[in-house]
């Protein structure tokens, strides 16, 4: 089997920026479904066999440098909540294809002709390493 070309590659990763530009609001996370029992001795959720309270939903996540965190759903929000779920699902499914696509355009793009001089780096001009000796210290900057 062959690689595909320079120009499918790129086509294929248009296709995929298109598709990404579609899926619509998303969030990354999950939805918990929770019953409770609420410790009073003579309430319905006390007796064996009984769920307890609820379902609560919860949507939770992970916060870089914040750990998890979560809030608590009302039931006219959950189908919402999933479905953005699923989109993000799709979002990072279509991520790691847009990341493979770039890396198989790099891969297969020629290198440029002057790719193996490097540039100056930013504000110097090159030349010689010499420098110049001062004969009194720098003036401090103006206050």
């Amino acid at each position: 089997m062959t690689e595909p070309s320079l120009p499918e590659l790129e086509t294929r990763r248009a296709r995929l920026y298109a598709r990404l530009a579609a899926i619509g609001d998303f969030r990354r996370g999950g939805i918990s479904e929770n019953y409770r029992r609420c410790g009073k001795p003579n309430c319905a959720c006390a007796q064996p066999g009984h769920p307890g309270h609820g379902p609560r939903f919860l949507w939770t996540r992970t916060v870089a440098g914040r750990g998890t965190r979560g809030r608590q759903l009302s039931a006219a929000e959950v189908g919402k909540v999933r479905a953005e779920l699923d989109c993000y699902q799709e979002f990072a499914t279509l991520a790691e294809q847009i990341v493979e696509v770039n890396e198989a355009i790099c891969e297969a793009r020629p290198v440029p002709a002057h790719a193996g001089q490097v540039p100056p780096a930013e504000g110097q001009r090159g030349g010689s390493a010499r420098r110049s000796r001062r004969s009194s210290p720098p003036t401090p900057p103006p206050r």
